[in-house]
């Protein structure tokens, strides 16, 4: 079975790595601490601060390992070399959706740091895998959940 890839621009790569490197310190010292006082108290049967801590614990070790598996499968996209021909990773794209005779700018991400509430979405979410390849001018159709999108492309462009 082979990895999966993790397509990511360079501001991706870099959020990434400094959240591992935040959890992998100061996080980890954190609850270190946490459980240390909370050993402090006695009893481990009923000692709600204990658990709670071990649960973090539990938490921060499976995001440290999720961190390290996406950056050892990271594919960086080059700057320099994203289309503003077509829709591609690392591309802001605006478009005219036509549900809200609106225009909107998606910046197309990687799934690692796809941030729907800043637009900036993964090429692998249902708009952004209709988008990706598109032209300005062509329109596409999307469904989604709330039924079916239909947008206009505008313009793209690099950062």
């Amino acid at each position: 079975m082979s990895e999966k890839k993790y397509i990511m621009t360079y501001e991706g790569l870099k959020k990434l790595e400094e959240e591992l490197e935040f959890l992998k310190t100061t996080k980890r010292k954190e609850i270190t601490e946490k459980i240390r006082v909370a050993l402090s108290f006695g009893d481990l049967s009923e000692n709600s601060e204990y658990d709670e801590a071990k649960n973090e614990q539990a938490f921060v070790e499976g995001r440290i390992l999720q961190l390290e598996n996406m950056l050892k499968n990271a594919t960086i996209v080059d700057e320099s070399e994203i289309s503003t021909e077509k829709v591609t990773v690392g591309c802001i794209t605006r478009v005219k959706d036509y549900e809200f005779d609106e225009e909107v700018e998606y910046s197309i991400v990687g799934s690692a740091e796809a941030d729907p509430l800043i637009n900036k979405i993964s090429n692998e979410s249902p708009v952004g895998s209709a988008l990706m390849g598109k032209k300005v001018g062509e329109v596409v159709e999307v469904s989604a959940p709330q039924g079916v999108m239909k947008f206009e492309v505008l313009e793209i462009r690099r950062d």
